[in-house]
């Protein structure tokens, strides 16, 4: 295929991402900059078909901007799945980047909260017109996991107080139950007798519409300012989450459900507790340790 067919076709990838496998805007956004980026450095370079070797001219080209293992790998993943999704069209016969060695990656160790901390931080919300709100949604990401994109969207009636689980509509809009714990319930419960928030949603905004993703960073952040620590933010909590349960004896499975994630290998991240809790001990009971 001609690299100029390329344009002719992305708006139709596009739109299956978002249609069918139900991306997310962000994920969208970042793999049509990644594919313009493949056909800009293309036409710069004079190449007229998309091949192996012009792809691994563009991912040594991304190297030598300084870009991060991370951003190759995703830039090559979203070549990748427009070529397939091609060859599903009938538009092209083999996918160039069928053979085409991903680099490895890592994803860091995440940072989380010690649980001394996770008691400060919700210890801080007080004396402002949103305190309980805030205070009620620092519970409730520390009590379930669950993604800020999970948070926003929770309906007043995806909670069973009674019960003790609410209902969380995850990634590509599959549900899932995630229980609650004594603190976040009663937090919930309070909220919901004091602030009497208008509209549909648990958490609605001044006009009773949905947070913003940046709405509920931005406080998260405000109070982690307070505790010295900047780096504190939705994600954080999640991961402290996943954290805690797997230092208190969870295993992996469970905490995939909770999580939310489709790929076991997604919550392999968190074995690093494991890794820690186990160095501990040989330092504490080898006699050389």
């Amino acid at each position: 295929m001609p690299m100029t067919n390329l344009y002719h076709h992305l708006d139709a990838f596009i739109g299956y991402l978002t249609a069918e496998r139900g991306a997310s805007p962000h994920t969208v956004d970042a793999y049509n900059r990644d594919i313009m980026g493949f056909i800009k450095f293309s036409e710069e370079n004079a190449f007229p078909m998309p091949d192996r070797k012009n792809i691994e001219k563009y991912m040594g080209y991304l190297r030598e901007k300084g870009k991060k293992t991370r951003s190759i790998v995703r830039a090559i993943s979203a070549l990748r799945g427009l070529f397939n999704f091609l060859l599903v069209e009938g538009t092209v016969t083999h996918n160039p980047l069928e053979d085409i060695e991903i680099p490895k990656y890592t994803p860091p160790i995440p940072e989380v909260l010690s649980e001394q901390e996770v008691i400060e931080l919700l210890n801080l919300p007080t004396g402002s017109r949103t305190s309980l709100r805030d205070k009620t949604i620092l519970e409730l990401l520390y009590a379930t996991g669950l993604r800020v994109s999970e948070l926003i969207k929770l309906k007043k009636s995806d909670i069973n107080l009674e019960g003790g689980f609410l209902v969380a509509s995850g990634k590509r809009s599959k549900e899932r139950v995630v229980p609650m714990g004594t603190y976040s319930k009663d937090a919930i419960k309070s909220y919901l007798e004091k602030e009497k928030p208008k509209g549909i949603f648990l958490f609605p905004n001044k006009r009773g519409n949905m947070l913003t993703r940046q709405a509920i960073w931005k406080f998260i952040r405000k109070y982690g300012l307070k505790m010295e620590k900047s780096h504190i933010s939705p994600h954080t909590m999640r991961h402290t989450f996943a954290t805690h349960l797997l230092e208190g004896g969870a295993d992996l499975r469970s905490i995939q459900i909770l999580l939310g994630h489709e790929d076991i290998s997604t919550t392999q991240i968190y074995t690093h507790v494991d890794s820690k809790r186990l160095k501990e001990i040989h330092k504490k009971y080898h006699p050389r340790g």
